[in-house]
């Protein structure tokens, strides 16, 4: 191991696996040599390889958890835990959209603490990081609430027609979120079902940028927990969270 690597700050380590596992997960899409469904498990299997192999290799007395690995019980005891989705966006990575990410993050004693989200489908590649935040672009007059493409959330378009706010439809739950941040969307709504992994690097993000965060009844979002099934999420600017969460809990009473 090279000592650059070992005087990594977690964030700059955070930031490195993401990019690296991105430039993988571009070389094994374009071999050519998958359907859109083995493409998906294929670069699952092989981006997984790596970050856990590295962190395994450098922050070894640390906890981890990974979508794509066997989780362990251990990590409970552990105040610092790397949570990562080696491919988050599966679907969309298999049939060769930009809407997909690599997340890398880091929970202290349960708070997102260290995240790093890459975004190798967009043109060039980027990587948005806790550690360095970018200035946010203004909001529009019309907001914009990005949602699944598949299966938009049933509470998300109601919320959005009371704003008035015009739908974004996307893939992967890191590109949502990591939109707020880039001037794409305005409110990231979900309530569909996701999990730790969904979500840790991404919201670690964006609080670092000011944005936001929270379970949509309100509550804070708490990781490396027993059950890692966190299933709601809102992510937004902070002027709009007081209007979004009084409409989530009108039309969660009006259901």
């Amino acid at each position: 191991m090279s000592a650059a690597i070992e005087t990594m700050t977690d964030g700059d380590l955070a930031a490195h696996l993401a990019e690296v596992a991105g430039r993988i997960l571009l070389e094994v899409r374009g071999s050519a040599l998958f359907s859109a469904k083995a493409l998906g498990r294929a670069g699952d299997q092989t981006a997984n390889q790596f970050l856990c192999h590295a962190l395994r290799e450098v922050r070894g007395e640390d906890g981890l958890l990974s979508e794509e690995e066997k989780d362990s019980a251990d990590r409970l005891a552990m105040s610092r835990v790397w949570i990562v989705d080696p491919v988050d966006g599966t679907r969309e990575y298999g049939e060769e959209r930009s809407d997909w990410a690599v997340h890398v993050g880091l929970a202290i004693d349960g708070q997102p603490s260290i995240g790093a989200v890459a975004l190798p489908g967009l043109d060039g590649g980027t990587v948005l990081r806790s550690d360095q935040p970018r200035d946010l672009p203004p909001a529009p007059d019309k907001l914009r609430m990005v949602v699944s493409r598949t299966r938009p959330a049933a509470e998300a378009v109601a919320v959005a027609e009371q704003l008035g706010a015009e739908l974004v439809p996307m893939g992967s739950a890191g590109a949502k979120a990591m939109a707020v941040i880039l001037g794409q969307a305005d409110i990231y709504l979900h309530s569909g079902g996701q999990y730790e992994w969904d979500s840790m690097a991404p919201v670690a993000v964006a609080l670092a940028h000011g944005l936001h965060c929270s379970r949509i009844d309100g509550s804070p979002l708490v990781y490396n927990q027993s059950d890692v099934y966190l299933p709601d999420l809102l992510i937004c600017r902070k002027e709009h969270a007081q209007q979004v969460l009084a409409l989530i809990a009108k039309v969660s009473e009006a259901a």
